[in-house]
């Protein structure tokens, strides 16, 4: 097995097919940039992740979850205005260099053999059984041979730019801020290192209209921390490895596929499917596709099938994972264009905590319950029982995982 890119997909199928195999398959990983090149700042993501983690491999999980920082709640911000609490939530988040190196690490320690520095543009360069595309969401194998896989990349029409801030936060904050040119904001969170990921997004219009279409990369970002400086706290941004670049400021792509196999050939984490960075599973998402792809390779003893076998495992994950990604990558878009829509939300001036529940619920899946209860939870003493019976419950699953040594501090 050859796996192309060295993300959390590539990388983690490479360890599972080690584990599942009894290290007999040999699988390299081949990933273009250099060791500790990557985009961004950090990751986040929830219960789900660590327990796939710890139930796949119980060895390796103690180092990723070691390694990850438990924020405790959300807030929303809306200008000067109180901010708003979203009661109940937490999660979990990472620098996105740290996630690589535990991830290669392992990678290396049950035998995969990882290859930094190598650039793969098409399947024929491959002498391998399985070809795993895991190169993220402009892969080159995937655009290859388009045409089959019947790929539709369909932008947003917000744009935003990956930051990070050296204000350390605690939970993950949601800033509104108003600028003569329209509504801009940012979703922030830890990383490492003291450091938080910070992504900022605005319409096309006032992305223009603050003239962050022409502006040099260091003047749009003054102008950033001008507009952000209150809830920054007087903290600067930070840039991404290797600077902004001349272009900076992107446009989510929605990645679409007909079908997520040709052959040997097969799609997997954001070269099969993307979802908007809204709702923060796409670290959950890639390790899920591994999981689903050792699983239809890999029968119970941890043998493999003959060609035959691999064709028919790899026709049986792209059935079910397209099935199931589906009805999420639907979600993902109502997210994102809820946030299309934030503007004009704000310019009809309406009530914050009524605001912070469309955020909350931009998903569609909440009722009138939880509104009363979002609403409750606004008060304080009513937050802190919030607070403490979501770590109840959070604690009861981190035990039933078999985790162990970390803390127990509340959450919001």
């Amino acid at each position: 097995m050859v796996c192309v890119g060295g993300g959390p997909t590539g990388l983690y199928l490479a360890i599972l097919a080690r584990l599942r195999s009894g290290g007999r398959d040999e699988v390299t990983v081949l990933e273009r940039n250099a060791p500790g090149r990557t985009h961004g700042f950090g990751v986040t993501f929830g219960e789900d992740l660590l327990d796939d983690l710890f139930r796949t491999d119980p060895e390796g999980a103690p180092a990723l979850r070691a390694a990850s920082r438990l924020w405790c709640e959300q807030t929303v911000r809306i200008g000067d205005r109180r901010p708003v609490h979203l009661g109940g939530k937490y999660g979990y988040s990472m620098g996105r260099v740290t996630m690589l190196e535990l991830l290669t690490r392992r990678a290396e320690q049950v035998g995969v053999r990882v290859r930094h520095g190598t650039a793969v543009t098409s399947r024929e360069e491959i002498d391998a059984d399985v070809v795993v595309a895991a190169d993220g969401a402009g892969s080159r194998l995937r655009t290859a041979r388009a045409e089959h896989f019947g790929t539709t990349v369909e932008p947003g029409a917000n744009r935003y730019v990956w930051l990070g801030t050296e204000r350390c936060v605690d939970s993950f904050s949601f800033a509104f801020e108003h600028t003569p040119a329209g509504w801009v904001w940012f979703y922030a969170y830890p990383s490492a290192d003291g450091a938080s990921t910070c992504i900022v997004e605005c319409s096309p219009q006032t992305w223009s209209g603050l003239g962050l279409d022409t502006l040099p990369a260091a003047d749009g970002l003054a102008l950033l921390e001008s507009v952000f400086a209150d809830a920054l706290d007087g903290h600067r941004f930070l840039t991404p490895q290797g600077g902004l670049g001349e272009q900076p400021w992107l446009r989510f792509r929605e990645v679409r596929n007909r079908t997520w196999r040709d052959d040997d050939l097969v799609l997997a984490g954001d070269a099969a499917h993307t979802t908007h960075f809204g709702i923060g599973s796409g670290t959950v998402l890639a390790v899920q596709d591994a999981v689903a792809l050792a699983d239809a390779l890999y029968d119970r003893a941890g043998q493999r099938s003959g060609a035959e076998g691999r064709r028919a495992a790899l026709a049986a994950y792209d059935a079910r994972r397209r099935a199931e990604l589906g009805p999420i990558q639907d979600m993902a878009r109502r997210n994102m264009e809820w946030f299309e829509r934030a503007g004009q939300r704000l310019d009809a001036d309406e009530d914050p905590v009524r605001f912070a529940w469309a955020l909350l619920d931009r998903r569609g899946d909440m009722g009138k319950v939880h509104y009363g209860l979002h609403r409750a939870t606004q008060i304080g003493p009513v937050r802190r029982a919030r607070s403490l019976a979501t770590t109840a419950r959070r604690v009861r699953r981190a035990a039933r995982r078999g985790e162990s040594g970390h803390s127990a501090a509340p959450t919001g």
